[in-house]
């Protein structure tokens, strides 16, 4: 006869890198006494930089909640407990270590398999390997759990569980739209079968699982629609005299000491411009109506003064550099990842696109899109938002003609790029009416110089009013 021995694991707030030290909790997807699998996402925290979904990486039962939604935790810090089938206690006889010996294998064999780490990331090397040499303490001095208590983990019935994972026990793989129409429709994604290619969850995958919602017997352990615990996270109360105190957290933190680190330590210069962008404006209605950068690809302005930023910064890659103070270097980086600011609902981000300078029109038009569309969903990855050499902000979409751009911190340069407006203006010779904008580069004057930042802008100004340009100087 063998007797079922369960062990307490901690879940604690993982270190997404890029120098994070904490996350806020916004909402958890489990509540004690829930059966949470291997890859599943049991919670959603915001970090400094973008909203991020943890995976849970062992199979269990849920203990305990260590915090609510709501808190600020810092990293290294459990979050979670689970009860997990697994070795027995160090102090429990030899027979019975003997007996367990070959549960405890199974874990340890299957860990390796895990490739799930937090989204946006890819597969870690040896990550697995390390878990496997981890000893949790909580396994010799925690009282072992009655075998009646968690029924649902028992070890030969976690697999037969209808909500089988997706993607060889990780997370299942969808868009981040494809993710919020399961949440909206209340569809765990671990039951649905993709059709996509490489396995990929597609829209009509979730509508079809929806249909069939009804017949399918799955536990909504991970459904959003029942998040634990969401006291905390209250609406700022009015004072007396009607102000309202807003905590800084979250983005709006991250943010403002980016802001203030950069406004005090790189010396800006900011030019302006005007520029006749009548050709650019009939040269994205001509893209638009002809459809041949791809179907369903969105062209907007900004492609194309993304596009002629990254042609000057190609006849000038001196601007595309870092200043390094510990080194007393300036580093001229090879690829030049393009920033785009963004706001969103948690505040301001700065996610790239990775060696833009490299992409064709067709493939930046798409990636743009792509970058635009997880911002608006919130599920920018860190990884996104690091690493970028210059950025442009769209201020024009406010109604806003110009600015001074703050630099991102590490960055030589940023472009405002303003309102398009119809203005009288001197073209062949007479006064008509063009479609007019204005250009704004700030700099960091320590490692450009204020020729260096005028050609820069003059360029792309250039090619703004002669798009003709982007192949001539391509």
């Amino acid at each position: 006869m063998t007797t079922d021995v369960h062990s307490l694991r901690e879940f604690k707030m993982p270190d997404v890198g890029e120098g994070l030290t904490e996350a806020e909790i916004l909402t958890w997807y489990v509540k004690p006494g829930d059966t949470v699998t291997d890859g599943q996402v049991v919670c959603e925290v915001e970090t400094a930089k973008a909203a991020v979904e943890l995976p849970i990486p062992f199979t269990g039962v849920v203990e305990a909640l260590h915090f609510p939604a709501g808190a600020t935790v810092d990293v290294g810090t459990p979050i979670i407990a689970v009860a997990v089938a697994g070795a027995a206690p160090a102090a429990a006889a030899a027979p019975a270590a003997a007996a367990a010996a070959p549960v405890a294998a199974a874990p340890a064999e299957a860990e390796p398999e895990r490739r799930e780490v937090l989204v946006g990331y890819g597969p870690r090397t040896g990550s697995a390997q390390r878990r496997a040499r981890r000893t949790n303490g909580a396994a010799a001095a925690a009282a072992p759990v009655a075998p009646a208590a968690p029924v649902a983990p028992a070890a030969p019935a976690a697999p037969v569980a209808p909500v089988a994972p997706v993607g060889e026990g990780g997370r299942p793989l969808a868009k981040p739209p494809v993710r919020k129409l399961a949440k909206d429709l209340g569809i765990d994604l671990r039951a649905v079968v993709p059709t996509g290619p490489d396995g990929v969850i597609t829209r009509e995958d979730v509508h079809a699982a929806a249909s069939t919602a009804a017949e399918a017997v799955v536990e909504p352990v991970a459904a959003p629609a029942q998040p634990v615990v969401e006291a905390a996270p209250a609406l700022p109360v009015p004072s007396a005299a009607g102000d309202v105190r807003v905590p800084v957290k979250g983005v709006r933190k991250a943010t403002a000491q980016a802001m203030v680190a950069s406004a005090f330590t790189a010396p800006h210069v900011t030019e302006f411009v005007q520029v006749d962008v009548t050709r650019t404006m009939k040269l994205v209605r001509r893209l638009k109506e002809s459809g041949e950068l791809g179907a369903g690809v969105r062209v907007s302005p900004l492609l194309l003064v993304a596009k002629a930023l990254l042609t000057a910064v190609k006849r000038h890659p001196e601007i595309n550099a870092s200043w390094d103070e510990a080194a007393q270097e300036i580093v001229i980086r090879g690829a030049v990842n393009l920033g785009i600011a963004a706001a969103t609902p948690r505040g301001l981000i700065v996610p790239n696109i990775k060696d833009a300078g490299s992409r064709t029109l067709s493939q930046l038009a798409t990636a743009l899109g792509e970058l635009v569309e997880t911002a608006r969903q919130g599920k920018t990855s860190p990884a996104d938002m690091s690493g970028g050499s210059i950025t442009i902000t769209n201020v024009g979409v406010f109604g806003v003609d110009t600015g001074t751009p703050i630099l991102n911190p590490g960055e030589a340069a940023i472009l405002a790029f303003g309102a398009v407006r119809e203005l009288p203006w001197v073209h062949k010779g007479k006064v008509v009416p063009r479609q007019v904008t204005t250009l704004a580069l700030s700099f960091d004057h320590r490692l450009v110089d204020g020729e260096l930042g005028s050609k820069v802008l003059a360029d792309t100004a250039a090619i703004l009013e002669h798009p003709k340009r982007l192949i001539t100087w391509g």
